[in-house]
């Protein structure tokens, strides 16, 4: 019972009106007053944080106040940084994604025999790009009369030939006469080279043999991978003299041309392709004949 008093007595207080006055010194009368009370001073405490508190938040969102508080400029930019950064790296990821993809297919259908199927830039890509960097000058004529014509730069030419070889370092796998050369249109991802029948065949650079096949159109297939995410892959060849997982030097003998037929319609030409990060290559520009 004295528990409800006293809350009863609190509760009357916390209501009970006061005065507040101010007096002149020296005057006692009063200057100014007025009546509150506890709870009125509560509501009013309240009532000015809300207030406040929509101000800020309204400052906040609608203005640029916060980038004149030091040190927040920099932290914003940082997360901008940062979000572009992820944006970039995501893109990445998935041309890196969609490269593999086409790597590990091409690879499956060359391990079955069949041909790979190239990718082509169709006329809405968005990295379809116009050709022409540059507006034609007089120092771009004289460099390419310079490559095209009979001087010492000629890419035509033996020294120049033998320049671009050791420059690239591959080798040629077999000696013999090229009768089909590469061509995407046409349906042939590598060259066609008439050599000696069992012939010997090397590997073009340093590898290792990562399969080795039969099929019925291409006969023995050997697949090595090179440096570079490239991959040679020999064919047509009599037997191999290397076993997959093995590990080759440039120039060592890894196989023989296919024997010589009764009649010309079963002779088969032996072919290279190249295959550079899943789509295919002319060997001609990485290999001199």
């Amino acid at each position: 019972m004295q528990f409800f008093k006293k809350i009863a007595t609190l509760w009357r207080a916390l209501f009970t009106k006061r005065r507040l006055s101010i007096t002149r010194v020296e005057d006692p009368g009063d200057e100014w007053h007025m009546h509150l009370s506890p709870a009125s001073l509560v509501a009013a405490a309240i009532s000015f944080l809300i207030v406040m508190f929509i101000l800020v938040l309204t400052l906040v969102a609608y203005s640029p106040v916060l980038e004149m508080l030091p040190g927040f400029r920099s932290e914003a930019n940082r997360s901008r940084e940062n979000l572009m950064q992820s944006i970039i790296r995501l893109d990445s990821m998935e041309r890196v994604m969609n490269q593999m993809m086409t790597y590990n297919e091409n690879i499956a259908m060359i391990m079955a025999g069949k041909s790979p199927v190239a990718r082509t830039v169709e006329a809405s890509d968005s990295t379809r790009q116009s050709t022409i960097l540059v507006m034609p000058s007089e120092e771009d004529s004289l460099l390419r009369a310079q490559m095209e014509g009979e001087g010492p730069y000629n890419l035509q030419h033996d020294a120049a030939r033998r320049a671009v070889r050791e420059a690239i370092e591959l080798l040629r796998p077999v000696e013999g006469i090229i009768t089909e050369h590469f061509s995407i249109e046409e349906g042939r991802f590598g060259l066609s080279i008439a050599a000696n029948a069992a012939d010997r065949v090397t590997a073009i650079d340093n590898g290792t043999v990562i399969a080795s096949v039969w099929s019925p159109e291409t006969g023995q297939q050997l697949l090595i991978q090179h440096r570079e995410r490239l991959i040679a892959v020999y064919k047509n060849l009599s037997e191999p003299t290397v076993t997959v997982g093995q590990t080759v030097r440039a120039g060592e003998l890894v196989g023989y041309t296919m024997q010589e037929e009764s009649t010309k319609e079963e002779e088969k030409p032996f072919i290279l392709e190249l295959w550079n990060d899943g789509k295919p290559v002319d060997p001609e520009g990485y290999i001199v004949f």
